[in-house]
């Protein structure tokens, strides 16, 4: 028997208990660990028979603990999907300085975080002093290079032609259109 603790986010534990328990269930079900879930400190207790499968468990809890919701955390459960958390604090000055860093991973009305999530195709989760992404594995990396970028304080237009041409499925009208919304 293995067993892992994490801690998450006491705000973020209803989420991941879910309505009448279905969250936890079908985290345990699709895994086949058992979730023990302290709810006043925010400790999960991860156990079960499988150590690679737990480790599975712990990126779907971590996930949920970072902001995604159950169903995109759910994605870790198949192959060759991960989850990678950047911690803003390694770019941030100082705390004053994590809601600028922040706000250029998220950009105007979401859209920064929205054409990263378009451009890698992966999910990207802005909370507290993370940033966290889900999808296949390769899309993730490069998604964590552009994000990296960003808080290093790369321009925008600059990270996002950059992963178009990385990706190879970057046309001239897609690096238009994101110089446009740069411009906009």
């Amino acid at each position: 028997m293995y067993r892992y603790e994490i801690k998450i986010p006491k705000e973020r534990i209803a989420v991941l208990i879910g309505e009448k328990g279905r969250v936890k269930k079908e985290i345990e079900q699709a895994t086949r660990s058992r979730l023990d879930i302290d709810s006043e400190e925010g400790d999960v207790f991860i156990s079960g028979t499988d150590s690679v499968g737990l480790m599975t468990v712990r990126d779907v809890v971590k996930s949920i603990g970072r902001g995604f919701n159950p169903e995109i955390a759910m994605r870790l459960t198949k192959q060759d999907y991960s989850f990678e958390a950047i911690d803003i604090m390694d770019f941030a000055k100082n705390t004053k300085d994590i809601v600028r860093v922040r706000g250029r991973i998220i950009g105007r009305e979401g859209k920064a975080r929205k054409k990263l999530e378009q451009i890698t195709e992966t999910s990207i989760s802005v909370y507290g002093k993370t940033v966290g992404i889900i999808g296949l594995m390769d899309k993730v990396m490069l998604a964590k290079q552009a994000i990296e970028s960003l808080l290093k304080g790369s321009p925008h237009s600059k990270v996002y032609a950059k992963i178009l041409r990385k990706t190879k499925e970057g046309s001239r009208r897609e690096m238009l259109e994101v110089e446009n919304i740069e411009n906009g």
